[in-house]
């Protein structure tokens, strides 16, 4: 439901908004996905869960740090993140929209740079391309004046990364549901913040990092699933270059608009924009 305040621009971009929130996800194309199907469980053994997570565990934090502010507060004309919140959303969404396109096309050149080398490849590759994963969705973020500080925005850029590779509908609409539940949260955190006395910080942090060890484990299992179908062909040498750049490239590109969609939204409702029934 949206208020009368909101202007054209943004009402579109609702649309698109529950555009993608109903749309089905996109792994491959089905013809690949059939071809490759036989190597599917080849490249499931290439990449098994507990890679995934001891790479998440990690990336998440270098990730974090790779995603400087200085040209986001440079092209919003900001003194700092947080005032993009209450800018243009239209602005938000230029800046979002180059982060977005610029590691579309590093993602192409990684991704073909180690698929050249088939299944040997992918052990440089599954690292890279989480990292870049990860970052994009922290920039994005930035851009809509949303920095990582806090556990709770951390498990919104792991249910972000978790939608980026849903496996089915019911799976992205289970995590649809989970990002929405977090968004509650996180604007009920930002009203009590500020009185938080430090021994409840303590018990929250304990709380929260269990949440957020049982969150990877669940991301992993999910994106064990969806790398061994993009990447079935890429255990092919040389043949594989040409699918792990177009397979890296589509990646981030369901990454970068899971993060532009969720970001918009929640800057959508925090500026009352659109009401939360």
């Amino acid at each position: 439901m949206e208020m009368e305040k909101m202007t054209t621009y943004e009402k579109k971009q609702l649309l698109e908004i529950r555009d993608y929130q109903n749309e089905k996800p996109s792994v491959v194309s089905e013809g690949l996905s059939l071809i490759g199907k036989p190597l599917e469980v080849i490249t499931g053994l290439l990449i098994p869960e507990q890679v995934i997570q001891a790479v998440l565990n990690g990336a998440n934090a270098t990730a974090e740090f790779l995603a400087d502010e200085d040209d986001i507060i440079r092209d919003g004309n900001i003194s700092k993140i947080e005032e993009l919140r209450n800018k243009s959303l239209e602005l938000s969404d230029e800046m979002a929209n180059e982060v977005h396109n610029w590691a579309i096309a590093l993602a192409v050149a990684e991704g073909g740079a180690t698929g050249m080398w088939g299944a040997a490849g992918i052990a440089a590759d599954i690292p890279a391309i989480l990292t870049l994963a990860l970052r994009t969705i922290h920039k994005i973020g930035l851009c809509y004046g949303y920095k990582a500080e806090t556990t709770e925005d951390k498990e919104f850029v792991l249910s972000v990364m978790s939608l980026a590779g849903a496996n089915s509908m019911k799976e992205k609409n289970q995590i649809l549901l989970q990002l929405k539940m977090l968004e509650a949260t996180l604007r009920k955190s930002a009203l009590w913040m500020i009185e938080r006395k430090a021994a409840k910080d303590m018990a929250k942090k304990t709380v929260s990092n269990e949440v957020i060890i049982k969150m990877i484990r669940d991301v992993c299992k999910q994106l064990g699933i969806n790398f061994s179908k993009r990447k079935a062909m890429q255990v092919i040498p040389i043949f594989g270059a040409g699918v792990g750049a177009a397979m890296n490239g589509s990646f981030i590109r369901d990454v970068g608009y899971a993060a532009r969609r969720q970001f918009q939204e929640r800057w959508l409702i925090d500026n009352g924009k659109l009401i939360v029934e």
